[in-house]
């Protein structure tokens, strides 16, 4: 009962109620309008027929008086399908017509009227039977009345089967309007109550837990999607907080570990001020470097939640990456190493100036880190170009380059591959430069610059479609890495 109960609170069940109740009453108004009509219109033809009568009797009379008339009414009496008719004397005795007998009163004053009269039966029929009819009297010269009308009854029974038909069309709308309204009840309790059962182990903890979709494409599978979409980037920022946790308990816990050691040494050990001076500095070194990791780590969370989108503006790639070539110049001049720069005028986006710099300064890092490692002397090549709808900002250098079965790998947070385990850094830098591209609507691609590595941020340029564009970029990219 309670089920029954349940599947009568819906509101596709209610809703169903009101389209029926308005239907109902569409009906119930139209069939109404057709029976009043229906009605009216034979109404309307019975007296034009009486009146048609009563104008051809009248000729009568006046050419050949009340004989004449006598006759006439006679003749038309015994017609088949006659009207109704009815000769009396002044004092109400009939003289002909076929009409035994009237309602009292009905001769007492001319006009028209409705009235149950007895009528002659048939021949082989005995007695009278008694009909409504529709009449007019008439007055004649001397007191004699005249009666002229039409039977009902043929109007009653067309009356009568319209509103029979009335009756069976709503007793059969309302029943099929509430089995109707019970199976679509049905059918979307039932979904409702599957999505119920799904956000419930969702709620308990189990976030790969998706709604069901049918595949009509209607408004609950809309629903459904939109929530599994949800679904899908709670299920990712929820690993991203894991990982960021993992990474911070076991990625960190090294430097921390030396870190308490020196300290540990150095007030073991230590035979001076001086001493205990260096063991500081190196110290506050080493923490600096954390520091440095943790802001990279909520900088790379806050980036993948979404966090910072209300930093973007309009901004010209083209001058973020001469200002970055600019302050990295002398850096490679230091580590002896060219920087060559092949820079467009100008390429608008909606991003972030910061980030964006940021990220072109991390890869500029990481090529001027590994470009001699190789060939010494080498050049580090910064490029920015539009290509399409999208601008592409290139760093390629000439040192060991990147593995093709490690290019996705590199980009998650503290992988260092064994070429660069000698060299200063965490392996926070190119999962800072996806985190910047993923949420500008591009990609971070690496790819082989034989030799070395071309890593490639690939952005929607300013005034394309921004979803459009991220979709070709993502689905350029892939079918890239799929051809290595």
């Amino acid at each position: 009962m309670s089920g029954l109960r349940k599947l009568l609170a819906t509101t596709a069940f209610r809703l169903s109620l009101f389209y029926l109740g308005v239907f109902t009453l569409s009906i119930v108004l139209a069939l109404g309008y057709v029976a009043w009509s229906a009605e009216r219109i034979t109404t309307r033809g019975m007296v034009e027929t009486i009146e048609a009568e009563i104008a051809d009797l009248e000729r009568i009379w006046r050419r050949g008086g009340l004989r004449r008339l006598a006759g006439a009414v006679e003749r038309r009496a015994q017609a088949p399908g006659a009207s109704v008719y009815l000769f009396t004397t002044p004092q109400g005795q009939r003289i002909t017509g076929n009409v035994v007998s009237v309602s009292p009163g009905t001769l007492d004053s001319p006009g028209e009227r409705t009235i149950e009269y007895a009528r002659l039966v048939a021949e082989d029929e005995s007695g009278v039977a008694v009909h409504r009819a529709l009449v007019r009297v008439f007055v004649l010269p001397g007191g004699f009345r005249l009666l002229v009308g039409r039977d009902m009854g043929e109007r009653d029974r067309i009356v009568e089967a319209i509103w029979g038909a009335f009756g069976w069309s709503v007793l059969v709308l309302v029943v099929l309007g509430f089995v109707g309204g019970w199976l679509v009840s049905k059918r979307v309790l039932g979904r409702i109550e599957a999505m119920t059962a799904t956000t419930k182990t969702i709620m308990a903890g189990d976030l790969s837990g998706r709604l069901g979709v049918s595949g009509s494409g209607d408004e609950l599978d809309r629903l459904a999607e939109s929530l599994n979409a949800m679904l899908e980037r709670i299920g990712e920022l929820m690993e991203g907080m894991r990982q960021v946790s993992d990474n911070i308990a076991h990625d960190l816990k090294s430097p921390l570990a030396r870190l308490r050691a020196r300290a540990d040494e150095a007030l073991r050990t230590a035979d001076g001020p001086e001493a205990l001076r260096a063991a500081l500095e190196r110290t506050i070194e080493e923490s600096d470097d954390l520091i440095r990791v943790f802001d990279a780590l909520l900088m790379i969370a806050r980036l993948e939640a979404g966090n910072a989108r209300e930093m973007r503006a309009p901004i010209d790639a083209a001058e973020i990456a001469r200002g970055v070539g600019e302050l990295y110049d002398a850096v490679a001049e230091e580590a002896g190493v060219t920087l060559e720069t092949d820079i467009a005028d100008a390429l608008p986006l909606e991003g972030s100036r910061e980030l964006l710099g940021q990220a072109l300064a991390n890869l500029l890092d990481n090529a001027l880190k590994y470009a001699g490692v190789t060939a010494p002397g080498a050049a580090v090549t910064l490029t920015a170009r539009r290509e399409g709808d999208a601008v592409l900002i290139a760093v390629r250098d000439r040192g060991p380059g990147i593995p093709q079965a490690e290019r996705a790998r590199v980009l998650e947070r503290f992988v260092r591959l064994e070429t660069a385990r000698t060299r200063p850094g965490f392996g926070l830098g190119l999962s800072l430069v996806a985190a910047v591209a993923r949420l500008h609507g591009g990609v971070l691609r690496l790819e082989d610059a034989d030799p070395g590595l071309r890593a490639v941020l690939v952005l929607p340029a300013a005034g394309a479609a921004q979803k459009d564009a991220s979709t070709r970029i993502a689905v350029a990219s892939s079918e890239r890495l799929k051809r290595g």
